[in-house]
């Protein structure tokens, strides 16, 4: 294992006020996108509408990296340029998830587990062959009656820290993605207690499988009210919360913390992060983003699969990028009229 590499490039994911693309929807959920704007999802479609992104003149001023499916790495543009050389161009570098989906987890209904160990080593090897500087695997964690269990954060925690050990091994970069799911009606304490919980089991399984820290990316969620809760707490509290467990939970070697948006609308993932930004300085570690629908909406609905829209589409992509890398430098003030 190169620590030395895993931890360059980790810090270049982090650095600059910049921030991750997730671009990694696999082909059910970039189709369910498509549908909402009425355009097909065939190979070619979704080809060109992540073409798009990667295209984006001056995005990788803002975006140091994205997150790639499994298709798109391998895809080449309509020039027949490779994806992953148009993403280096803008000096951005190529991640993989890696992961093969939540599966309901045996023995506990209505809780869920990740799965894809199985041959991990040799599709990480294939991936760095392929241009992979980092990987993602997404642990789901659903607040409800009666969960989560131990049982369901435990099985998940030891899977992230077994992938993670086999990315390092391999060369990628992991990024460990606990996420609690917004979706429900708890208040943010719960969502906070919950959060707290999972991040000390995944950092307990992480240190027990000797994976390095400092060559790793935490991509969890923010401590925030369910999406239907009756009372959603305001950005400072969100703000707030998520800092101080993050403060309990996260050693200071991770070099930085990248959110996911989960749920959020555009304004609201970029809000947030600013708030913690500003509200607090000299953190241990970066706090930045690796948003999907949170810097992706805006340019799906200006593109609608029409090629005179890829301009508009770019530029609505640029702006989002801009916006939160601004909120990473606590310089975001809130959205154009």
């Amino acid at each position: 294992m190169d620590l030395n590499n895993l931890a360059s490039n980790a810090q270049a994911m982090v650095a600059d006020n910049k921030g991750l693309l997730a671009a990694d929807e696999s082909t059910g959920t970039i189709t369910k996108r498509f549908d909402t704007i009425n355009v097909v999802s065939t190979e070619d479609s979704r080809r060109d509408y992540r073409e798009l992104l990667f295209r984006t003149d001056g995005v990788g001023k803002y975006i140091s990296g994205a997150i790639l499916y499994d298709e798109t790495i391998r895809q080449s543009a309509a020039d027949g340029t490779r994806l992953v050389n148009l993403m280096e161009k803008q000096g951005i570098l190529p991640g993989i998830k890696v992961d093969a989906g939540a599966k309901s987890l045996a023995g506990s209904e209505g809780e869920l587990i990740t799965e894809g160990l199985d041959g991990l080593r040799e599709r990480v090897d294939e991936y760095v062959e392929l241009g992979a500087k980092f990987a993602k695997w997404r642990a789901v964690i659903k607040i409800g009656e009666d969960i989560p269990s131990g049982y369901a954060i435990h099985t998940n925690a030891h899977a992230l820290a077994r992938y993670a050990k086999i990315c390092q091994e391999g060369g990628l970069v992991p990024i460990v993605e606990p996420e609690v799911l917004m979706d429900g009606d708890h208040d943010i304490d719960t969502c906070q207690q919950v959060t707290e919980e999972t991040l000390n089991s995944v950092f307990g399984e992480l240190y027990a499988q000797e994976v390095a820290l400092e060559g790793m990316i935490l991509k969890p969620n923010m401590v925030i009210s369910g999406l239907d809760a009756s009372n959603r707490s305001d950005i400072n509290d969100v703000a707030d919360q998520t800092v101080a467990t993050l403060l309990r939970c996260v050693p200071a070697a991770v070099p930085g913390i990248m959110f996911l948006s989960g749920g959020q609308s555009e304004v609201d993932a970029t809000a947030h992060l600013n708030a913690m930004n500003l509200g607090y300085k000299n953190l241990p570690w970066a706090l930045s983003y690796s948003y999907g629908r949170a810097l992706q909406a805006s340019a799906l609905q200006a593109w609608v699969g029409k090629a005179e829209n890829v301009k508009a589409a770019q530029e609505a992509l640029l702006t989002r990028a801009i916006l939160n890398s601004a909120a990473c430098a606590a310089e975001y003030t809130g959205e154009a009229a």
